[in-house]
């Protein structure tokens, strides 16, 4: 490996400039705006001008969405985003969430716990273009874009990396934020189980003839769990997950056709769907890899935890990832420093594993015929409905909450 100029020199490296990656970034400036930060992106261009990043493109009708839990959104507002995207977002009010043709069924309520909202649901598109705003006006962040990691080599004060390009930059601390499937995750040598739950995810916003009322709906259907997500403009976004097999067939209808189908899957709860745009599929696999920290890496969003989007915790996770590390750093000198990683680890364990735990049972519990599992979940669904003590750990699940982190 060539030798590092001194210019590559940073503080911490970024792996990965993505929702995550970039939303670390810009805490991580605000919060230390003279740590020097390097940010690894494979795809795109250069980093843009101030000038071009203040012009993001529109938000299309086929932008894709995510569903931010209340802790979330009031982590957005500590740092100083959520009140340029408060009003791009559709609040959630309440969520209903049962197994169709069975009688189960529950419901959670903003106002049952005297919130305005349980969460936000925003498009994508409009956090990536503040972001990509606001990172373009900080002096001491280095974009390497298009690039990525070819080879780590780590030190005992740093980890050097070897780029695409040619590139070797050097930092304190490597955090690695590139999605479920990072090459950079296996060349700083964590291992990663893998389970496969032979769905795909098919994704698409779907145009109502009516509105929705800011209600959200997770449905569980014979073909696999149906979320509906509230958007502005009478849309919802729409997570279907099925077989892998029918996917070529559901992106092979029209939009008339794909329409139907999800109105027959899904039945009339919410309405009428007039229309729907775009689709795209995904695979959906639980990969986990067996730590969170190796020397002078730390693993953070998807890269630490790749979920089934059946109870959309992901992004949620990765924020509170960001909330960690932040903590983790507060007033270090090394940001790579074995206290900073032992005590990143310690802040997510225990949320991590729980919200695995809860998004598997729900996978397995709800993808499968049998008429035992179906009477005992539509029990359970019948009994927090009546009950609300038995929703309320499913409520707190839902809005972020109970996480200890308070400073940032």
């Amino acid at each position: 490996m060539m030798p590092v100029n001194e210019s590559n020199h940073f503080d911490i490296i970024i792996a990965g400039g993505g929702m995550a990656g970039s939303l670390l970034a810009w805490c991580l400036l605000r919060t230390r705006p003279t740590l020097r930060l390097a940010l690894i992106e494979r795809q795109g261009g250069e980093k843009p001008s101030a000038e071009q990043a203040q012009s993001p493109q529109p938000t299309s009708f086929d932008s894709r969405s995510i569903a931010l839990a209340a802790g979330s959104v009031n982590l957005l507002q500590r740092w100083g985003l959520w009140q340029e995207l408060a009003d791009k977002a559709c609040p959630l009010k309440q969520i209903w969430v049962s197994d169709r043709s069975h009688f189960g069924k529950t419901l959670l309520t903003a106002a049952e716990y005297q919130l305005a909202a349980l969460g936000q649901v925003l498009e994508v598109e409009h956090l990536g273009n503040l972001l990509r705003a606001k990172l373009a006006q900080q002096p001491n962040l280095s974009y390497f874009q298009p690039d990525y990691i070819t080879a780590i080599t780590p030190e005992i004060d740093c980890q050097t990396v070897q780029l695409d390009s040619g590139n070797v930059l050097a930092a304190s601390l490597l955090i690695i934020a590139e999605g479920g499937v990072s090459q950079s995750r296996q060349l700083a040598g964590f291992s990663v189980s893998s389970d496969d739950y032979q769905q795909s995810a098919v994704i698409a916003n779907l145009a109502l003839a009516q509105a929705h009322n800011n209600t959200a709906f997770e449905r569980f259907t014979e073909h696999g769990p149906i979320a509906l997500l509230p958007l502005t403009g009478q849309r919802y976004s729409l997570v279907w997950t099925v077989a892998r097999d029918a996917v070529d067939g559901l992106l092979a209808l029209d939009e008339q056709q794909f329409t139907a189908a999800v109105q027959q899957a899904f039945g009339y709860r919410a309405g009428v769907f007039s229309g729907a745009g775009a689709r795209a599929q995904y695979p959906l696999l639980l990969r986990r890899p067996d730590q969170i920290v190796r020397h002078r890496t730390a693993l953070l969003g998807n890269s630490l935890h790749n979920l089934h989007p059946i109870a959309g915790q992901g992004f949620n996770l990765a924020i509170r990832d960001i909330q960690a590390l932040l903590l983790a750093l507060d007033t270090a000198t090394d940001p790579g420093s074995y206290p900073v990683l032992r005590a990143y680890q310690q802040l997510r364990e225990q949320d991590i594993e729980r919200v695995i735990w809860f998004t598997d049972a729900l996978v397995r519990g709800f993808s499968n015929n049998s008429r035992l599992m179906a009477l005992a979940r539509n029990a359970g669904l019948a009994a927090m409905l009546l009950c609300d003590p038995l929703k309320r750990p499913l409520a707190m699940q839902a809005m972020g909450r109970g996480q200890p982190y308070a400073k940032y």
